[in-house]
């Protein structure tokens, strides 16, 4: 019996981490554009005077475009726009209408002919959520840009976390996904914030208590398989390059590239928390930070990493605890008591 009750965990309602959200950092300001034939979409994070970025790839199934851009080494220190995205790699088209957008606001990184637009952006995978054939496209981020507000962020099952699921191994039936978003507020005046969508193949685990709160669940559905022990007992293969969890840390902190390129790596502390296993062979797990750097007080990088790292577990919770299930694809809220 001690067995049978380390390997299966019952679904149980858990408080939601504290509202926040990434639009917390001055400046900045997010769009959805959701598709509505089908669970799929797009999120965009825009500041459009531009913001000093760096990224982390952990996943090894990663779906990206301008990452090499980022390194320290490399000229263009700031970007304008990060896009999130349903669709898989067709996906990567939605940074193409952010670009439209942009250019039609004059911003961008200046060049003899003009400016150009600097849009990374990575995506996931939902192709097996309704028809894989429709997909965010150019327009879709043109549209998301369209609907980027500063203030309150809509979190669940919109945007980039429309699609997405989670708790994705052989013998166990998955749940709904989403996307979340989150930020700490010091007395200093600091703001770290984080938005994440979340599309993974492991569990989603509350760093607080150890519970899971969305995943695996056992084929009657009513309780989690557990993946960790499933694999401790010689079961559970992870399904190949379906997943990854994808976002973008945010502060008003004062800080180089490299100094991002290292929160962005320290952020992904916080993905390693809240989501059991990650960083797999299947997932393309990335992490973009971004700083505005309009606070005047000079800041400590390893507190500000250890924050972010914070945010982000809180906004891969609030992703999960706010998805709408969809067909085959429970949600935290139709299966917790």
């Amino acid at each position: 019996m001690l067995a049978v009750r380390a390997l299966y965990q019952r679904p149980g309602r858990l408080p939601s981490p504290s509202e926040g959200f990434i639009t917390d950092v001055a400046g900045i300001k997010v769009g959805h554009f959701t598709e509505s034939r089908r669970p799929t979409g797009c999120t965009v994070v825009l500041y459009e005077r531009g913001a000093v970025a760096g990224v982390d790839v952990r996943g090894s199934a990663p779906g990206t475009r301008e990452t090499d851009l980022l390194k320290p080494t490399n000229l263009v220190d700031k970007v304008n726009a990060i896009v999130l995205s349903g669709g898989s790699a067709f996906g990567l088209e939605a940074a193409t209408g952010v670009m439209r957008y942009l250019e039609e606001h004059d911003a961008g990184y200046p060049t003899a002919a003009g400016k150009v637009p600097i849009v990374p952006a990575a995506i996931l995978y939902d192709l097996n959520v309704g028809d894989g054939k429709i997909r965010p496209n150019a327009d879709a981020g043109f549209k998301a840009c369209m609907n980027a507000r500063a203030g309150p962020v809509e979190e669940g099952s919109v945007g980039a976390g429309a699609g997405a699921t989670v708790g994705k191994i052989g013998g166990g039936r998955p749940m709904k996904g989403g996307i979340g978003t989150s930020s700490i507020k010091l007395a200093n005046g600091f703001i770290v914030g984080a938005i994440v969508a979340v599309n993974c193949v492991g569990d989603v685990v509350d760093p607080k208590t150890g519970k899971i709160v969305a995943g695996a669940r056992t084929p009657d559905g009513k309780a989690f398989v557990n993946i960790i022990e499933s694999y401790r007992s010689g079961r559970g293969v992870a399904s190949p390059g379906q997943n990854t969890t994808i976002g973008v840390v945010a502060t008003n902190a004062r800080f180089d590239k490299t100094q991002m390129t290292k929160i962005a790596e320290m952020s992904h502390d916080g993905m390693a928390r809240a989501i059991n296993p990650t960083h797999t062979p299947s997932d393309g797990d990335t992490l973009f930070a971004i700083t505005t750097g309009t606070s005047t007080v000079t800041a400590n990088l390893t507190a500000i990493g250890a924050l972010a790292a914070e945010a982000v577990s809180e906004a891969i919770l609030r992703a999960v605890m706010k998805a709408k299930s969809v067909p085959g694809f429970p949600s935290y809220s139709d299966i917790a008591k």
